[in-house]
């Protein structure tokens, strides 16, 4: 049997540093804040801003919600979203993607300022997770992945990596992020030919395929450590399931992260993390 790789104390960890920076700098009169911009109701949408706000009232961030009509107008939506930008009351602005189809992502994406860039989905905070500046920030699963790994002191120096996946997302920057701590990553993708193979000789195994129950028992092996990103709803089984089919795989690998229960939990607690440091970061340039 596998030792679960559980996101819980992960986030527990990020969430006690948070609530002391945040006590540090409300002493100081400032109120770290983040702005979540939503468009339309989506369940996930709406699941996943009901978690950012439980974690915001936990850790003491402000966080306050701009909430629009799928009819909205796009002019409307950027004037609010570049009043957000302007004003050095807001550290932090994550948009809720993707919006209707009328809207470009590319442009939306980059409309967020740098400097507030949280969720790590601008070209600038893409440039700089590969380039190794501090521009923006990483996504936050991304970097979920690594505090995961390093809360449960995996080795990341010298392992051979395999990455299911290259969404900018997810696979690229998170195998950046692996190849900045000394990792030979691997990057798989539709057109990978032997991806089994590959995998099944890899000390860690990122699974980001956004195909659900896809990774079995020929990608795997007994002393690896499998990190699974995805999540969806299964209505066969009718659960939330990963990108791994787990009673699979689990039993032939020593380390795995649940679905639910693993990477997700901690993507929030790294998104409230990114809003201290941009806070942090704002103090030092004035």
């Amino acid at each position: 049997m596998a030792e679960l790789l559980k996101g819980k104390p992960v986030a527990d960890a990020i969430d006690q540093d948070i609530i002391t920076d945040t006590a540090g700098l409300k002493e100081k009169g400032i109120i770290p804040t983040l702005a979540v911009f939503r468009v339309g109701k989506r369940d996930d949408d709406l699941s996943y801003e009901r978690a950012i706000q439980k974690k915001c009232e936990m850790t003491g961030i402000r966080m306050l919600s701009y909430v629009f009509e799928n009819e909205v107008p796009e002019a409307e939506f950027y004037q609010k979203l570049q009043e957000a930008n302007k004003d050095p009351m807001i550290h932090g602005i994550l948009v809720f993607r993707p919006l209707p189809k009328r809207f470009d992502d590319e442009i939306l994406r980059n409309s967020i300022n740098v400097e507030k860039d949280v969720d790590g989905c601008s070209d600038l905070s893409l440039a700089g997770v590969f380039t190794g500046k501090s521009l923006g920030f990483a996504p936050c699963t991304a970097q979920a992945v690594i505090e995961i790994l390093d809360y449960y002191k995996i080795q990341i120096d010298g392992s051979n990596v395999a990455v299911l996946g290259r969404s900018l997302v997810i696979g690229r920057p998170v195998s950046m992020l692996l190849m900045k701590r000394n990792a030979t990553v691997a990057i798989c993708h539709t057109r990978t030919r032997n991806t089994p193979e590959i995998a099944a000789k890899a000390d860690i195994l990122v699974c980001a395929t956004g195909q659900m129950e896809s990774v079995t028992e020929e990608y795997v092996h007994q002393r690896q450590s499998v990190i699974d990103v995805g999540i969806a709803w299964n209505e066969e089984k009718k659960k939330l399931c990963g990108d791994v089919l787990f009673e699979t795989v689990e039993p032939l690998v020593r380390q795995i992260t649940p679905v639910p229960g693993g990477v997700g939990s901690v993507t929030v607690s790294v998104l409230c993390r990114h809003v201290i440091e941009a806070c942090k970061r704002n103090q030092k340039q004035e």
